[in-house]
């Protein structure tokens, strides 16, 4: 995806964000378009949405134009088939000619066509500054100053460019997973050098982050990508019903949620690209049994994924629970359920939104991260709003009796209030629209102030 932003000098009223005299054309495929929500009518005239429709590729499931679509293992062909966006994207550049675009960190070939065309570019990975210090430097005379990072032990201490103590690193079941996927995928680039390719491109990095949580970050940023860092804030998250679909799945699940006892519900997400092992999936799901805690689980087959592969819960374990937990095989609406005083903790599996989503709401965190940046995000907040699950380094393996303990101990335990107060405290901060609101318009005026300097 890529959002263009151009610069409008009509006398129209100064208003929230996008309304401040500025035309915003967001680009993406059909089925992305489709599911953003509905702008409001007065934002309507200022934000264009652009379809270009995705190439077919070999091995990506129809219909599949994001990464809830597929399954882990089908992602690099989802990256390719958007790398065949990049003839329709030129054109649009081409004949509209924006003064930003804005662009994650997929699409390597586009920084230089913006260049030529004389376009201010900037890096938005949806990501931390934590994430971003914890994969370093991209410049080769910044890079030559540490040690190589050849293998996976590698990622498993926390990097020597970070000047103050801290819990930037990766257990070795992670360091495996991620060392594969920087250095080698089937779309034939490497998510390495997407991202060296797109920052060094930038001429700033936007990150979802704000100084509250992450000002040392924040910090050491620009001396690793010798380029400013500049915080959007935490966009922080709105309940609200915005489609058919989710009024009638909430319904059911409200209702559910109403029979229980306030802060006694543990909501559980693993989200949608994580693809457990029959093994992994048992653990957890006789774990929760045996916690004795009320729970909802959205549970949700990757799309993609092949029938005769998908998990399969323990016989009768729905039966035995019956009442106490409630198994959601649909579509579930997160942040209203997050935001019902019946549930007390959320499992999770540490994608950066989710993690907002929950503390904003003041909910303690069971983290359970599978790939990618979510083991970062694990550390950065365990022991303040939660914990991480115990798993075995080697193989990311864990017992159901280690899923009991840490949901007792963070939702129930005397021990565990820490955690608690911990979520409500940081809750303050992620809920503070105003504040988040500042962020935003402080990346505004950077765009307005160095709109075309290269």
């Amino acid at each position: 995806m890529a959002c263009f932003w151009s610069h409008n000098t009509s006398s129209r009223g100064r208003q929230a964000h996008s309304s401040k005299s500025h035309k915003v054309s967001f680009i993406s495929t059909p089925r992305n378009i489709q599911r953003l929500p509905k702008i409001p009518p007065n934002l309507t005239p200022l934000i264009d949405l652009v379809q270009i429709l995705l190439p077919r590729v070999e091995n990506l499931p129809e219909n599949a134009e994001a990464t809830m679509d597929v399954p882990y293992d089908l992602i690099p062909y989802l990256k390719l088939a958007h790398d065949g966006l990049e003839q329709g994207i030129t054109s649009f550049l081409q004949t509209h000619t924006p003064d930003w675009i804005i662009y994650d960190f997929a699409p390597y070939w586009l920084p230089p066509i913006a260049s030529n065309l004389g376009i201010s570019r900037a890096m938005f990975g949806g990501f931390n500054t934590y994430t971003a210090c914890a994969f370093g430097p991209t410049l080769p005379d910044v890079l030559s100053r540490y040690s190589p990072r050849t293998l996976p032990e590698h990622f498993t201490v926390p990097p020597e460019w970070v000047p103050f103590p801290s819990k930037l690193f990766f257990r070795l079941f992670e360091a495996k997973k991620l060392f594969d996927a920087l250095e080698h995928n089937a779309s034939g680039i490497s998510d390495w050098f997407r991202m060296k390719s797109t920052v060094e491109g930038s001429q700033v990095c936007l990150f979802r982050s704000c100084r509250e949580i992450e000002g040392d970050w924040l910090d050491l940023v620009p001396e690793l990508y010798h380029k400013p860092a500049i915080p959007v804030g935490l966009l922080p998250p709105s309940v609200q019903d915005t489609e058919d679909k989710e009024d009638c799945s909430w319904s059911i699940v409200c209702e559910w949620l109403d029979k229980q006892e306030r802060a006694t519900v543990v909501y559980v997400a693993l989200g949608s690209e994580i693809n457990p092992t029959q093994e992994e999936f048992t653990e957890l799901a006789l774990g929760l049994e045996l916690s004795g805690l009320p729970f909802f689980w959205a549970l949700r087959t990757p799309n993609g994924s092949a029938a005769g592969n998908s998990v399969k819960l323990p016989d009768e374990f729905e039966d035995r629970n019956k009442g106490r937990g409630l198994v959601w095989r649909t579509w579930a609406p997160q942040r209203q359920i997050l935001a019902h005083n019946a549930v007390g903790g959320f499992w999770t599996h540490c994608g950066w939104s989710s993690l907002i989503e929950g503390i904003h709401r003041g909910i303690p965190l069971i983290m359970f991260p599978f790939l990618y940046d979510q083991g970062l995000n694990a550390r950065l907040w365990d022991r303040k709003v939660g914990i991480e699950v115990p798993r075995n380094d080697e193989d990311g393996s864990f017992t159901k009796k280690e899923v009991a303990e840490s949901l007792n101990l963070v939702m129930v335990d005397e021990e565990g209030k820490a955690y608690r107060d911990g979520a409500k405290e940081y809750s303050a901060v992620i809920a503070d629209k105003d504040l988040h609101d500042r962020y935003m318009d402080k990346c505004v005026e950077y765009f307005e102030k160095n709109v075309h300097k290269v």
